[in-house]
């Protein structure tokens, strides 16, 4: 695929998602007096861009790799077995386990410190909105794509499959990033909702709430389940200096390590 057409597909995307989430902030603010073009606009746009015309393609291309590498023998009869399920119950098992295995991804990346490196670099955003929900190190998001849909490739499901719960998900993430605050009934209990996702980015050391990806059952499982009540008052990002650009915080985790290696000399 060139890149005009997926400059072109990035440029449609970003005035597609505007013009659905900006009246959305707009009319439902979680923090009203959060300016449209809020500090850090242009470092959230850059991983924007970064995101489709880099890291999509790239995530594609690995897990079309890995669909490949899971087409074994070993696999062949457990793959038939799933195939020969009813389609929703194909569905809710391959969500079920994505869900559990990406919560346990996401708790690992704020305990383990290699991966914290990268995944801190998602929770540097002092301000949340859609954009900032594109706020990602390439690594961390391969990763998390990589986990996520570990089990459904397992399972044997086509790409074709795959592509739209990626979108589903993708359109989810950005959702609870919003700078929304929207009653969404059961429907918060069933896909999480932007307060619980909002209070997993508060500006604390360590983050023990709201891991889960999609649906805050696993937060319910483990314990780790908070709905904060009240206007969102409390500061966004990380304790600890941060870089501020796009490049920056792209080599942070290298950086970070250096000087981890060099501290501990």
């Amino acid at each position: 695929m060139s890149l005009e057409v997926l400059g072109g597909g990035a440029a449609i995307s970003f005035g597609v998602l505007a013009c659905v989430f900006w009246p959305l902030e707009k009319a439902w603010a979680a923090r009203p007096g959060q300016p449209l073009l809020r500090p850090a606009f242009r470092t959230d746009l850059a991983y924007f861009v970064a995101q489709y015309l880099v890291l999509a393609p790239l995530a594609l291309l690995v897990l079309s790799r890995v669909k490949a590498l899971c087409r074994v023998d070993v696999l062949t009869g457990f793959q038939a077995a799933v195939a020969r399920q009813p389609w929703w119950l194909q569905a809710l098992e391959a969500v079920v386990l994505c869900d559990l295995l990406v919560y346990g991804f996401h708790r690992l990346s704020h305990q383990v410190g290699f991966l914290w490196r990268f995944h801190a670099v998602h929770h540097s955003a002092e301000h949340l909105d859609w954009l900032a929900a594109h706020r990602e190190h390439p690594v961390d998001g391969l990763l998390t794509q990589l986990v996520v849909n570990l089990p459904a490739l397992m399972m044997g499901f086509p790409l074709e499959t795959l592509a739209m719960l990626i979108a589903f998900r993708g359109m989810w993430a950005i959702f609870i990033h919003s700078n929304v605050r929207l009653p969404l009934g059961p429907l918060g209990f069933l896909f999480g909702a932007p307060e619980l996702h909002h209070w997993h980015h508060a500006r604390e050391r360590h983050t023990r709430h709201n891991f889960g990806n999609l649906a805050p059952w696993t937060d319910w499982l483990f314990g780790t389940y908070h709905r904060p009540t009240g206007p969102e008052q409390y500061p966004l990002g990380l304790v600890e200096p941060f870089p501020r650009r796009f490049w920056g915080q792209l080599f942070s985790p290298v950086a970070r390590a250096t000087d981890s290696r060099n501290t501990q000399r």
